[in-house]
């Protein structure tokens, strides 16, 4: 009985070193037929198109780089950036495909199964993708901009085709969907080289409202940030609980907001100051009935 199974475990033994040996020489046979003179310059000449590709690559890019500022920015730089990048890598990846004879037309069939399947499970990735293209071809931001999205104010930092990417101004990084942007109110304080500020201001009742416009009227000039062009104004607002409402306006560039608005609340009390026009606080009035 003992000398049967060894017979057997040899046999076992015997028929795997002979498969072992077997594969072995199939593979070493199949390494032997690609060392041949043709495949090794077709490979020498896929890396030389693959490196003309690259440089060619390179070369585009460096020169969208120096193109100055004065006749770009640098939100159009990187769209052009971002398009050659894509442009590259589809171009890559379609030529290392052919080289191993891989078919487009099959790449585009299995495409259009799978890109069903990744819709239904990747569908908020996919509207990001969309929003991304149409966030960076309207122009509606740059990077540098100071904007606000459902209720987050932050400087714009990064545009990317899924998000945009911002830091807020006590320095925290706060990434919003590019779906988000397209589906939300954009408010961008920096899209024009301009803005207004108005600030509210109250007086006495017992001042003398003509007295009142002049009189504010002169507190913009006081601000070394308001720009003369448009001009400043002042106006009534209405006749409030405790004092008369008046606005005062004035126009400045978007970099200078915090300043401008600190100096201007600084002249507003200075002028009124020196003018003896008093700034009502919340008065209640109280009679009684005997």
């Amino acid at each position: 009985m003992e000398e049967k199974m060894s017979e057997i475990s040899d046999a076992a033994i015997s028929a795997a070193e002979e498969t072992i040996i077997t594969q072995t020489s199939t593979f070493i046979h199949w390494v032997k037929s690609l060392l041949t003179w043709e495949n090794l310059f077709k490979v020498i000449g896929a890396v030389i198109i693959l490196l003309a590709m690259w440089i060619v690559y390179k070369i585009i890019l460096r020169s969208i780089k120096k193109v100055p500022l004065e006749k770009t920015n640098e939100h159009k730089q990187q769209i052009a950036v971002k398009f050659v990048k894509y442009i590259f890598y589809i171009c890559v990846v379609v030529y290392v495909l052919g080289l191993f004879g891989v078919k487009l037309s099959a790449i585009w069939g299995a495409a259009g199964i799978a890109g069903v399947a990744i819709g239904f499970a990747a569908q908020t990735s996919v509207s990001n993708v969309i929003s991304g293209l149409f966030v960076l071809t309207e122009r509606s931001l740059k990077v540098g901009d100071t904007i606000i999205v459902n209720g987050i104010t932050g400087v714009v930092d990064t545009i990317s085709l899924l998000s945009v990417r911002v830091h807020t101004f006590d320095n925290q990084m706060v990434r919003i969907p590019n779906s988000t942007i397209i589906n939300s109110n954009l408010t961008n304080n920096s899209y024009h080289d301009k803005r207004r500020i108005t600030l509210g201001v109250s007086i006495s009742y017992d001042a003398d409202m003509k007295t009142a416009l002049e009189v504010l009227g002169k507190a913009p000039a006081l601000c070394p940030t308001v720009l003369e062009e448009p001009a400043p104004a002042v106006w009534f607002d209405g006749f409030g609980e405790s004092g008369i409402d008046m606005t005062v306006a004035a126009w400045f560039k978007p970099e200078n907001f915090l300043q401008t608005k600190n100096d201007l609340f600084i002249a507003i009390k200075k002028v009124l100051d020196e003018a003896q026009i008093e700034i009502p606080y919340n008065q209640l009035d109280v009679k009684m009935k005997q």
